[in-house]
């Protein structure tokens, strides 16, 4: 017998975090005033629920959360959740809140509009809408997306042509008065893709899964990933920093699965400090993704740790006018502390950047292995250290016209092309890292455990075709991945399993032992 093991099960809800017991995991924030809120005694389930009132800036606001979900032309969906407002803190005024359901193509425009019914001050009167009271919301009303008239109602939500993703949304409309006018708590977010016609889950058409990776699982840097920057391009790389790069095996070195790049204090072609900077330029790039790794830092006033996104193709001009992204950066001389940084507006002096606080170890430092994430959609970039969320930008522009920077490029730009990605560890940068001290402590390096490239694919499962007379596996070739088979003769699913030198299907099974099972699944990366 040969059983093909697939962990892909069918699902209803889409969402990530629908009951906002994960602080937020998933959704992406816009406006202000958005927070996953613990009190079991106030959550329609579980201990958390989501808190979102106005923003109090004088003037009509939106404020909310959302999930982007892949979605094929025809595919259908249902989109509800549950919401209250209080008496102790009821929406007042103009404020108006609501779910709000979106097709949408690949730049973002709304192609069809859906909405729950809608919590104002005139259905809390009229008690359409109780108060102190969990109230279930469908979105089934269809509006004309460029009106934003009502058109009817619905049961189900069909893609229509061009559609590329669905966009679920928990909103407030916020009034221009700066008074307290409320809140509205939601929970129990649900999504569901279900079959025309019916009820019944599909299996999930799209995931994230690992498009590209480096495990640095060799006895040396990979060649066909990696190039490096060598010296100390203009002037310190336009930072004034102080090393001399180098491909040396005493600044970059690969062991026991692990990746270090080394700064050395010591004199060479003319510089005190050496280090490493490598990059996969010219090898590989990606637009949007989730870019991804962990990693261990050194500490030191100094110290400039950075993984960082630059384009494959400065189509919109000199930095930053092209953008760049950084992943990860720390000030050696806070190791509590790292960041996570836009850049882009116009060619330089005109360059801007967005970055907030940056993440804050509450009991830790860089020196520890962390995870490191950023996640790059065509409208929002979220930073996230161990799975938690710390940072979302939505607004950025590029500028080409050195001599009139009010001429942009048409958003996303610049943040909609090919980025590749730069690992290095500099030594001290203008305004950013001051120069070492003489507590500085030398040799010390960054370690990196492994750089993964995550996008959405169809699942990691087999699918079963016949060659012949004989019977293949086939899996989604651009998921990296490997075949792994076991074979027990006691029929039962123990032992050791055994690698085959196979990465992309189809793979014909051959006969198995007399009295035997094998089995077979696919281990990502």
């Amino acid at each position: 017998m040969m059983f093909a093991n697939s962990t892909q099960a069918q699902i209803s809800n889409v969402l990530s975090d629908p009951g906002f017991e994960n602080g937020l995991t998933g959704w992406s924030a816009f406006g202000g005033n958005t927070y996953s809120q613990t009190d079991a005694t106030q959550a329609h389930s579980g201990n958390n629920y989501f808190k979102i009132y106005q923003a109090f800036n004088g003037q009509v606001n939106y404020n909310g959360i959302y999930q982007d979900y892949p979605a094929t032309v025809g595919a259908t969906f249902t989109a509800d959740g549950w919401a209250k407002t209080t008496s102790g803190d009821k929406l007042a005024g103009a404020n108006l809140a609501w779910i709000d359901v979106t097709f949408r193509d690949s730049s973002s425009n709304t192609l069809a509009l859906y909405r729950s019914f809608i919590i104002s001050t005139n259905s809390l009167q009229a008690g359409t809408f109780p108060v102190d009271t969990w109230t279930y919301l469908a979105a089934t009303n269809q509006y004309n997306p460029s009106t934003f008239q009502i058109i009817g109602g619905v049961s189900n939500l069909v893609a229509p042509t061009g559609t590329a993703f669905i966009r679920y949304e928990l909103f407030l409309q916020g009034d221009a008065s700066t008074a307290g006018n409320g809140s509205v708590y939601f929970d129990d977010a649900e999504l569901n893709q279900v079959q025309p016609g019916g009820s019944t889950p599909t299996p999930l058409a799209t995931q994230m899964n690992i498009v590209w990776n480096d495990e640095f699982n060799g006895t040396a840097v990979n060649s066909h990933h990696w190039t490096f920057e060598m010296g100390n391009g203009d002037g310190g790389w336009g930072n004034g920093e102080l090393e001399y790069y180098t491909n040396r095996p005493q600044n970059v070195y690969v062991t026991n699965g692990i990746l270090h790049i080394v700064a050395i204090k010591g004199a060479f072609q003319g510089f005190n400090y050496t280090s490493a900077r490598m990059k996969t330029e010219g090898l590989y790039s990606k637009k949007y993704g989730r870019f991804e790794f962990r990693a261990k830092l050194p500490t030191g006033t100094g110290y400039w740790p950075a993984l960082w996104l630059f384009p494959e193709d400065s189509v919109y001009g000199g930095w930053a006018a092209s953008g760049e992204i950084d992943v990860m950066e720390n000030r050696g001389s806070i190791p509590s502390t790292v960041l996570g940084t836009l850049h882009y507006g116009g060619p330089y002096p005109n360059q801007q950047q967005s970055q907030n606080n940056g993440y804050v170890f509450a009991n830790n430092s860089v020196t520890n292995w962390h995870t490191y994430d950023l996640d790059w959609t065509n409208n929002a970039i979220k930073w996230s250290v161990d799975g938690v969320a710390y940072e979302t930008q939505t607004s950025w522009y590029s500028a080409s016209n050195p001599a009139n920077q009010s001429v942009h490029n048409a958003y996303p730009a610049p943040f909609d092309q090919p980025f590749y990605i730069i690992m290095n560890l500099a030594i001290a940068g203008g305004s950013f890292e001051s120069p070492p001290t003489a507590a500085t402590v030398f040799p010390q390096d960054m370690q990196v455990d492994y750089v993964r490239v995550y996008d959405l694919t169809p699942p990691l499962q087999f699918t079963m075709t016949h060659t012949n007379s004989n019977l293949a596996l086939n899996w989604p070739s651009q998921i990296v991945c490997h075949l792994q088979s076991q074979t027990n003769q006691s029929g039962s699913p123990s032992g050791a399993w055994i690698d085959l030198a196979i990465t992309n299907g189809p793979y014909v099974l051959p006969k198995p032992p007399t009295n035997a099972a094998v089995f077979y699944r696919l281990v990502s990366p």
